[in-house]
């Protein structure tokens, strides 16, 4: 047995091992929102950045 077998191994084992798993990883956003205190410029802000999620989606 040389030291080459054991390395082939360890190596295949990183490979399929995630650092996240799925249902732990967040698309990104972190902000809460309140639709009660929100003014205009929130509510399109929050339009435009919708639509820049679907238009990035649909890539």
């Amino acid at each position: 047995m040389g030291r080459s077998q054991n390395q082939k191994t360890r190596d295949k084992n990183k490979q399929k091992l995630p650092q996240v798993p799925k249902q732990l990883k967040s698309d990104g956003r972190d902000i809460e929102f309140s639709r009660e205190l929100a003014d205009q410029e929130d509510l399109k802000a929050l339009a435009r950045s919708e639509a820049a999620d679907k238009r990035a989606k649909q890539k």
